[in-house]
C-alpha cells in the first residue's frame, strides 16, 4: 500500500514549535494534491493546510494562519509543518495526505484526500 510517513511529533509547552516531516517519497508522482490534517480527541479530522504538488500555492485554515507554515522539498520528496506558537488547542495527531485531481485544482474536503499516513502525535501541554 502507498502511504506517506510522518515524523517529528511529540510533546512542546505551549508558545514553543515544532517541526513535522512528511516523506512523500512512495506516491509523489501520484498524487498532486496534498495537505495536513489533524484530529483531535473526541472532535473531527479537521484539515489545517493544503498545496499542490508545486507548493506554490498554500492555503491555511484560520485556526492555524499566522502560526503554521507549510512547505515542500521536493527534491527530497519531503512536505513539512512548521508549528509555532502552539497552544493546547493544537493537541491532536497530526497526518500528512494526498490525493490526484484530475482538473488539477485541490479541493480542501478532508474526504477527498484518500492516502492517508499513520500520523503523528502532537502534545501541548500548559
Amino acid at each position: 500500500q502507498v502511504q506517506p510517513v510522518e515524523s517529528g511529533g511529540g510533546s512542546v509547552q505551549a508558545g514553543g514549535s515544532l517541526r513535522l516531516s512528511c516523506d512523500t517519497s512512495a506516491y509523489t508522482s501520484r498524487r498532486n494534491c496534498m495537505a495536513w490534517l489533524r484530529q483531535a480527541p473526541g472532535k473531527e479530522r479537521e484539515g489545517i493546510a493544503y498545496t499542490n504538488a508545486r507548493g506554490d500555492s498554500i492555503y491555511y485554515t484560520a485556526s492555524v494562519k499566522g502560526r503554521f507554515t507549510m512547505s515542500l522539498d521536493n527534491a527530497e520528496n519531503t512536505m513539512y509543518l512548521q508549528l509555532n506558537s502552539v497552544t493546547t488547542e493544537d493537541t491532536a495527531m497530526y497526518y500528512c495526505a494526498a490525493y490526484f485531481s484530475q482538473s488539477g485544482a485541490c479541493s480542501k474536503l478532508v474526504d477527498r484526500y484518500t492516502t492517508w499516513g499513520q500520523g503523528t502525535q502532537v502534545t501541548v501541554s500548559s
